[in-house]
């Protein structure tokens, strides 16, 4: 069953295991920016409950015809209101597998409607359903691998072989990143269309982001590409 919680994370519940952050905003600003009106939160998460309520429900059932027993569907869906943290959203895991979708406050505030929040939503869940997070770990853990032993068999030092796990690992993890994204924004789009919204109008918010372009080991593929994946996923539901 999907639980809902608004105000600060529970640490005892976010334990993480895996984390796939999936916004890229501007850096944020060096001074603090004052925290929002009550009233203004209170209102901005009113309208994102309103989201989780109809995206939630075909998120799951999505899960559970994929998982099929082998991982778990029940999302917590949480809100992170802490002042100052930049527009974000992303999926990780607890120590038991249950899935946590987070936003933050000023991702919330930042969509300019209700579909933009679904597909960001969406996106997240489709990221757990898909697996990204386990499928992460264990490139990067053969990355780790086959570089440290490379370089062990070279007659690396001991510090010399931690650093070409570490290395190893990071182009691991991001090997497949961009495929990810890609991947959970088609099924981001198609259930976002199940629960009734526009996808390609929540797309929309790719066009205000920072293009991360096609740099090298970038874990984010060009906003174009991204709307284009889309508007592909939504002519093939149709």
């Amino acid at each position: 069953m999907l639980r809902w919680v608004f105000g600060r994370w529970l640490p005892a519940l976010l334990l993480l295991f895996g984390v796939s952050a999936c916004v890229e905003t501007a850096p944020p600003p060096t001074v603090e920016p004052p925290a929002a009106p009550v009233a203004s939160r209170r209102v901005l998460v009113a309208e994102f409950s309103e989201v989780v309520a109809r995206v939630g429900p075909v998120a799951e059932r999505t899960c559970l015809e994929a998982a099929r027993g082998r991982f778990r569907c029940d999302f917590v869906i949480l809100v992170d209101d802490r002042p100052g943290q930049p527009p974000n959203a992303y999926q990780t895991l607890t120590r038991g597998g249950r899935p946590v979708i987070v936003f933050t406050l000023g991702l919330i505030a930042e969509a300019r409607n209700r579909d933009e929040l679904a597909f960001a939503l969406g996106h997240e869940m489709a990221h757990h359903i898909l697996r990204h997070i386990p499928r992460q770990i264990e490139s990067a853990t053969t990355g780790a691998f086959v570089l440290g032993t490379l370089v062990a068999v070279a007659g690396g030092r001991p510090g010399d072989i931690e650093a070409a796990q570490r290395l190893g690992a990071t182009i691991g993890a991001r090997r497949y990143s961009k495929a990810h994204e890609l991947e959970a924004d088609a099924l981001g789009a198609r259930i976002a269309l199940a629960a009734g919204f526009d996808p390609i109008r929540g797309a929309a918010f790719f066009e205000r982001l920072p293009d991360p372009g096609d740099r090298f080991l970038a874990t984010h593929p060009a906003n174009s590409e991204r709307i284009a994946v889309v508007r592909r996923a939504v002519r093939g539901v149709q």
